[in-house]
């Protein structure tokens, strides 16, 4: 009898084990090439170098994750949970904690690839965000006011964007507009007039965004009605989870509460209600900040990127709404900005490659960060007449073609006239391709396709699976920015017959050199 009872449990032992930890080993074929797990190692795409284990359940590289790897060779990789990922000696090791994860078949391209694990995992439902994001240009008031926001220079910012000829699209206030995390008042010290500044702002023809946490500070009167109410994240001792993140330390929503959920939803219906803001900007939910053994989540047995996707699915509730964070959620109406970037060449190399991840993750609604980038730090520590001024130009360059692009440091304050002129006509040009950008976004909304689409992606199996400078804006256009110091710059054409920017016609199937002065952004189209 005992030796049967050891036999057993040596059997449920081994189970145990076996689940805990499955192995799935792909061999990636010759000429075979992998995108897909995370925004951020778009530059890393397609993997063509060993990568280090990339774990989905804790890492996101201050952006967006999705549990899928898609293959120029159609096949493809989705999970319900995240799992770790490796990459050595031509294996994809994908090692997981709940299932053995398959490789499937969905066709013989990466675009066939893609489309049927969206149609299959995350099938658009045709909804949009505005089309504000889409046509006009964003502008941020983070670079310039940081930690200080405050009325005057909000409506001073939006100002200059009218008196510098620039379009009028989307202000979002940044953090520290409110009292304190999890209260949802302005600073009566800051803001002396909310309602009619952003009444003044909605005259002068701009929407206006908040920035929000999920955050709440300790010791308010808010942690303390919360607390009574069970609606912030627990810890295994029944109180609320303080959580460390980069603004310090703070109790945090638990939206696997439905009740929380309500709550914080009712909150930001009343701000726009009583002042007349139009959305909301939604920071954090980054799936580290809840990959802790001590959380005890109201909805029992979720795990971080189910917070972190909670988070997510408060945004559906508004059209004007962005993010950075993000798990699963491809498809849906959100808007999703490339993590903060610092203001140097290799960062703006990573636009492209990063875009083209976010889309081939079903993040078709991307924006690419702040022009010249979101690290504050970069900014506050060069003086504006040291500034690279090409650098902020060719940022510029960049954005004006994608699917949206967003301003914040004001280039009206570190740029030359010559220069302040060039990203004036790039802000122009993005408007003026309005109609072309929206319909790519209401193709998506039906079909799943990406914006930003790589050139393997739109001609397969041609050879283009390793250009990471030049992309597709949708299937008529192919742009090939100035990502470096060179006024001149190499663009693979495809077969066939296109017209540039200065309507000289390229018959394609070869690489053409093309002079590219500050200024000029090599664009091409489709005949």
């Amino acid at each position: 009898m005992r030796n049967r009872f050891q036999i057993v449990f040596i059997l449920w032992f081994v189970c145990c084990v076996s689940m805990a930890q499955q192995t799935t080993d792909i061999t990636i074929k010759k000429g075979e090439y992998w995108w897909g797990g995370a925004t951020a190692l778009g530059s890393r795409m397609p993997y063509v170098e060993p990568l280090e284990e990339f774990d989905l359940a804790y890492e996101n590289r201050n952006n967006q994750v999705s549990p899928l790897l898609v293959s120029s060779m159609g096949r493809y990789v989705w999970s319900d949970r995240p799992f770790r990922f490796s990459i050595s000696d031509k294996i994809i090791r994908i090692e997981s904690d709940y299932e053995t994860v398959k490789v499937e078949n969905g066709g013989n391209t990466l675009r066939e690839a893609y489309l049927t694990a969206s149609r299959k995992h995350f099938a658009p439902n045709g909804k949009l965000p505005d089309h504000r994001f889409f046509t006009m240009p964003q502008y941020n008031t983070w670079i310039e006011l940081m930690y200080n926001q405050n009325e005057q220079d909000i409506l001073t910012y939006a100002r200059d964007i009218v008196r510098n000829g620039f379009p009028r699209g989307i202000i979002m206030i940044d953090d520290n507009w409110q009292r304190y995390y999890g209260n949802f008042e302005f600073k009566p010290d800051k803001f002396l007039n909310p309602q009619a500044m952003v009444a003044e702002l909605h005259r002068m023809g701009f929407k206006v965004m908040l920035w929000v946490s999920p955050f709440v500070s300790a010791d308010t009167p808010e942690y303390r009605e919360l607390a009574a109410q069970k609606l912030l994240l627990q810890n295994t001792s029944g109180e609320p989870a303080i959580i460390k993140w980069w603004n310090g330390h703070s109790a945090c929503f638990d939206f696997t509460n439905p009740q929380a959920k309500a709550y914080f939803i009712t909150q930001l219906r009343d701000m726009q209600r009583k002042y007349g803001i139009d959305g909301f900007k939604f920071d954090g939910g980054d799936n580290n900040f809840y990959h802790r053994s001590d959380l005890v989540p109201y909805r029992k047995g979720s795990i971080s990127v189910d917070h972190t996707r909670a988070w997510a699915e408060i945004g559906c509730e508004f059209t004007f709404n962005e993010y950075r964070a993000g798990w699963q959620m491809g498809c849906r109406e959100l808007v999703q900005r490339l993590g903060d970037k610092d203001y140097s060449w290799d960062a703006l190399r990573l636009l492209i490659p990063d875009m083209i991840a976010a889309g081939l993750l079903g993040y078709a609604y991307a924006c690419p960060d702040m022009i010249g980038g979101g690290s504050f730090l970069t900014f506050m520590n060069v003086d504006a007449d040291k500034f690279d001024q090409r650098l902020i130009v060719r940022s510029a360059e960049v954005h004006a073609l994608m699917s949206m692009m967003q301003f914040s440091v004001a280039p009206w304050r570190i740029l030359s006239k010559e220069n302040l002129d060039i990203v004036r006509r790039m802000a122009k040009l993005h408007a003026d391709f309005a109609n072309y950008i929206m319909a790519c976004a209401k193709e998506s909304a039906i079909t799943g396709e990406p914006i930003v689409r790589s050139l393997e992606y739109v001609f397969p199996h041609q050879g283009y699976a390793l250009i990471k400078d030049q992309f597709m804006l949708g299937e008529k256009y192919l742009v090939a920015p100035v990502v470096d110091e060179r006024d001149v710059r190499d663009v693979v054409l495809p077969r066939g017959t296109w017209k540039d920017d200065e309507g000289k016609i390229h018959e394609g199937g070869r690489t053409v050199k093309i002079d590219a002065p500050l200024g000029r952004l090599p664009y091409f189209e489709r005949m």
